[in-house]
């Protein structure tokens, strides 16, 4: 015994001599420390551990071991990561286990990370703390989201998927609403690029009542590119050369990023080439250099050029180039009265309806060419200082005036088509270039014809005669009637005034009636000639004998009388009637002669002869 007291006598001074230089107990007071000892704990292998030792012990115990059977938020550290969850120390006697789907947030999640848990499980049934993380934010969340809203502070959220208007972001564990218009300063084409991506936001608003967040991610960057603009909105001067991105494009212009400042380039600045679109041109997100043509006073509104940065097309058009040159060229762009054509890059002629065709009746430009059609054409003007090219096509071919007289002489006959009505008459077209007009008076011998339309249509043909040329005014005179004989003059004999014909009232007409004699005509007669002999008049449809009592070829105008047949015969009888009496009194009664022989011998009885 008193070897093995010796032994750890030693043994203690030995290990107080190696922890502390102070003398032990045993040292100080061995009989003491041999009453005191407690050889059974020494026999068992149980060392004897101080009350203060205890008591530091359940001090660091108290400090660093959680109590896992408190619902409370606590801290741990990553330990461990696997394919599928990360190990989580949080100083409890056994580790625990959270899914890696609960920090999809966060794609950086490394060993030694601090994290917040909350005990879902004490134990499963390996013996492990089944924490959650996503529990654990969502307790912390509304605190952490107020925070940040107040204080502007940037955090870190994970996009989860699009949503109508934008996407849903995972906020420290909360669903937050992040509005297309927010995500960055320039429009968003392609939404589904920013799913299942971690972004930094700013939280911009909170509804408290339906616990509703809204972040944004271009707030973030705003700042930045006010800064930006600020800096090269002070620099901008005319003709400035910058480069810029196309942000957007519409049909009237390309809107061009300049690095937080937007510019329009007209779709007129964007090609010295007429284009239909600006997509013709540029597309979007490209890069191009662009030229500062103008600007407003506070430089919000910035008007850029592209076509400018190259030579004018007509400063590079050859000197020999000259008037009564062929040329050939796309047509571009078609008005009513031509069409324009280019005949090289942005260089551009008119081609007036005019100088289309030989034809002196205008039509529209649609009818002779179409956009994108390939024509030549003869240039008549050149005007370099103005830019401005007048060109023709119908020079192409030889004008028909030239031998006018050859092919259409006084007195001969052609067919034509009607192409146009005045109120005065006719435009027949006999070839391409070469019209002519009837007047309406030569349409026809016997009609009365108000307009042109109540004798033909257009596109109609029709014979005509030549009857006057006008070779330097380029007119040419025709006549429909004169195809034929007129037949007047053989009316002036058959309806000559005095001749009787039968024929029936057609109509009856203010101050008097009309019938027609013929397809060609038709003879008035005058109320108080439409008398019949018992004093009755004739009516509409009434067969009757008339006679002409005016017949004028040169007015086409014919008056016929019924009256007259009648009146005529009675006159005549009154006239015989009066001739007869009066020769009978000349028998029956003495003359004057008689008279007078009477009185003579009277006289000469009484004179005694």
């Amino acid at each position: 015994m008193a070897e093995k007291a010796n032994q750890a006598e030693v043994e203690a001074t030995e290990a107080q001599s190696v922890e502390a230089p102070k003398v032990s107990e045993a040292q100080a007071n061995p009989e003491k420390f041999l009453a005191d000892f407690n050889w059974h704990n020494y026999q068992e292998g149980i060392d004897e551990v101080e009350d203060s030792q205890l008591k530091e012990f359940e001090k660091l115990v108290a400090e660093n071991f959680v109590d896992t059977l408190n619902d409370e938020v606590v801290e741990g550290t990553v330990v461990h990561i696997s394919d599928r969850d990360a190990i989580i120390d949080i100083n409890a006697k056994s580790e625990g286990v959270i899914s890696l789907n609960e920090f999809r947030y966060n794609p950086n999640l490394a060993v030694g990370d601090k994290v917040e848990v909350l005990i879902d499980v004490r134990e499963d049934a390996t013996g492990q703390l089944v924490l959650s993380h996503r529990k654990a934010r969502v307790i912390k969340a509304w605190d952490r989201v107020n925070n940040a809203h107040d204080t502007g502070e940037i955090v870190n959220g994970f996009v989860k998927c699009r949503t109508k208007g934008g996407m849903i972001v995972d906020v420290f564990g909360i669903e937050a609403f992040l509005p297309g218009s927010q995500i960055d300063v320039k429009p968003i084409r392609d939404y589904d690029q920013y799913v299942n991506k971690t972004m930094e936001f700013k939280v911009v608003k909170i509804n408290h009542e339906f616990k509703n967040v809204v972040v944004s991610h271009k707030a973030l960057i705003e700042a930045d590119i006010e800064e930006q603009k600020k800096e090269i909105i002070g620099q901008l001067e005319k003709g400035q050369v910058l480069e810029g991105v196309v942000k957007n494009i519409t049909s009237y212009g390309v809107f061009i990023d300049l690095g937080g400042v937007d510019g329009l380039i007209h779709i007129t600045d964007l090609s010295w080439s007429r284009i239909n679109h600006p997509n013709e041109i540029v597309e979007l997100d490209q890069k191009l250099n662009v030229v500062i043509l103008d600007f407003d006073e506070d430089k919000s509104r910035i008007q850029l050029g592209l076509k400018q940065l190259s030579k004018h097309p007509w400063d590079a058009l050859g000197e020999e180039v000259k008037v009564g040159d062929k040329v050939k060229g796309k047509v571009v762009v078609i008005a009513d009265y031509g069409a324009f054509i280019e005949v090289a890059e942005g260089v551009e002629g008119l081609v007036h309806v005019s100088e289309m065709s030989w034809s002196t009746h205008l039509r529209s430009a649609q009818d002779f060419v179409s956009v994108g059609d390939e024509v030549e054409a003869v240039i008549l003007t050149l005007d370099r200082e103005e830019r401005k090219m007048s060109l023709g096509i119908k020079q192409l071919t030889p004008d028909p005036w030239t031998d006018i007289t050859t092919k259409y002489p006084l007195s001969s006959k052609h067919t034509g088509i009607v192409r146009n009505f005045t109120n005065f008459g006719v435009f027949v077209e006999l070839e391409e270039g070469i019209d002519g007009l009837i007047y309406i008076s030569d349409l026809s011998w016997t009609k009365k014809i108000k307009h042109p339309s109540e004798f033909c249509a257009v596109g109609d043909k029709l014979e005509v005669v030549v009857l006057e040329l006008d070779v330097e005014g380029r007119k040419l005179s025709l006549g429909h009637k004169q195809t034929t004989a007129n037949p007047w003059d053989k009316y002036e004999t058959e309806f000559a005034v005095g001749t009787v014909h039968t024929a029936a009232i057609a109509d009856v007409v203010d101050k008097g009636a009309t019938i027609d004699f013929n397809e060609d005509i038709v003879a008035f007669v005058p109320s108080r000639h439409l008398e019949k002999e018992d004093g009755s008049k004739l009516g509409k449809g009434d067969s009757a004998e008339f006679k002409i009592i005016e017949f004028n070829k040169e007015f086409k105008r014919v008056v016929a009388s019924h009256t007259a047949i009648f009146k005529e015969e009675e006159i005549a009888n009154v006239k015989a009637a009066v001739k007869k009496q009066t020769a009978a009194a000349a028998e029956a009664k003495p003359t004057l002669g008689d008279a007078n022989d009477a009185l003579q011998a009277l006289k000469d009885k009484m004179e005694g002869k």
